[in-house]
């Protein structure tokens, strides 16, 4: 029967195709305009909207108010199939790998890895139930999953993006509250605040979609152009999504600008105050160059850092906003692309390049003892290092993920970083 429907729907949409360009060019050639003769009747579109009332099987695009519908080449179909494919199993062990990591090692455990954790989490949870459907978007071209899942499915991928944004601006405050005021540090970081803040993190963004999931502000339905559910307008023309793509990238983006721009210069300050009170001779400069190269070193992290968040969100806000009618589909792909590659390169950019981390990936591959992981500052034991010198240890992926002082940072930093 389903196959018999789906040849049944294939045959109208042809014929509906030739009585398009018939009546096209009858009309040209009558030398008169008819603008109804460009657009489907009533009655075609009632059709077309009956060919999509089947919940379970959706193989045939409407056309838009225009007449047409976006075109998506095979190629990049399957370029855009493989890629998500990819971007998810990395995702899945990348997130889970760094989330074991960072439970089973009592050394790395402190208030960014908290952040860190809620952060995979969310990226794991993206991989898990966004990316599987959205490879099947790819593969089908189309929807075919129902009603449900069209609703849920949406709820779940902006409500994770919106979670991974503001753990990202909560390590971002992490790192400028640890730098710029040392003092309310342990104030402010102690557990009960820091779940506070995780659990604002997930309600404020999943809160942002009730309105949407219960139909007050846009709805979760079928989008034609972009082949895959997301959030449409509503019965009186309403839809959220332009104002949670400006808010979800505005406020992250200028959190992220100017904490960084306020840690790089208190430790710049910092720096400067040390080359001030250094001894002459070489010794003095001997600490400036390890200072200067410390300064392009935190320099790279921090670019690295918020160009990868410009560049996983940024095209998919403009696109979302200056294209909505899909007439470029392939710079949504694309766009799309780089923001499902959010999901994988968070791990990357912020446990990868930390060396303690690495060995706590070590120990967890390996199958070692946690006890056995070496994560003092100067990666040997307790016994090799005092224990004042152990609390001034600064990771690099934030810069700093435990109280330290600005004076401590340069000479850690060319431990580490």
């Amino acid at each position: 029967s389903h196959l018999a429907l789906t040849v049944f729907r294939a045959l109208w949409y042809v014929s509906f195709q030739l009585c398009r360009e018939c009546r096209a060019r009858f009309a040209g050639s009558l030398e008169s305009p008819i603008s109804s003769s460009r657009q489907p009747s009533k009655l075609v579109k009632m059709s077309a909207e009956f060919m999509f009332m089947d919940d379970d099987v959706q193989t045939v695009p409407i056309p838009d108010d225009n007449g047409t519908v976006p075109h998506y080449s095979q190629p990049l179909l399957t370029f855009a199939a493989a890629s998500t494919i990819t971007i998810m199993v990395v995702g899945l062990v990348g997130n889970l790998l760094t989330v074991v990591a960072l439970l089973r090692c009592p050394r790395v455990r402190n208030v960014a890895a908290a952040f860190i954790i809620s952060l995979c989490i969310a990226d794991f949870l993206f991989c898990a139930v966004v990316l599987p459907f959205a490879a099947s978007r790819f593969i089908t071209d189309t929807w075919s999953h129902g009603d449900f899942l069209c609703k849920v499915v949406p709820l779940v991928r902006y409500g994770n993006v919106g979670v991974s944004l503001l753990c990202i601006a909560m390590i971002t405050i992490n790192r400028y509250i640890m730098i710029a005021h040392y003092g309310m540090y342990t104030k402010i970081y102690r557990p009960f605040w820091i779940a506070c803040m995780i659990i604002f993190c997930w309600s404020l963004s999943f809160g942002m979609q009730i309105p949407t999931f219960l139909g007050y502000w846009g709805i979760y339905s079928y989008d034609h152009n972009l082949r895959t559910c997301s959030i449409m307008k509503d019965r009186w023309g309403r839809s959220s999504k332009t104002a949670l793509f400006m808010i979800a990238f505005v406020i992250p983006c200028m959190i992220i600008v100017c904490c960084y721009a306020r840690i790089f210069w208190v430790v710049h300050s910092s720096e400067n105050r040390m080359r001030q009170h250094a001894s002459a001779g070489s010794g003095k400069d001997k600490k400036e160059m390890k200072s200067k190269r410390n300064e392009w070193r935190i320099t790279k992290m921090v670019l690295a850092i918020f160009l990868s968040f410009l560049m996983c969100y940024l095209p998919i806000t403009i696109i979302k906003v200056c294209d909505s009618n899909v007439q470029y589909p392939v710079l949504h792909v694309v766009a799309y692309l780089l923001l499902y590659l959010s999901a994988c390169i968070n791990p990357i950019i912020y446990v990868i390049m930390n060396n303690q981390y690495r060995q706590a990936y070590k120990t967890i591959l390996l199958c070692k003892r946690p006890r056995l992981l070496s994560l003092t500052p100067a990666g040997s034991s307790y016994g090799g290092k005092s224990r004042e010198d152990s609390k001034t240890m600064v990771s690099q992926v934030s810069i700093a993920l435990t109280p330290v002082r600005c004076s401590d940072l340069p000479d850690f930093a060319d431990r580490h970083l």
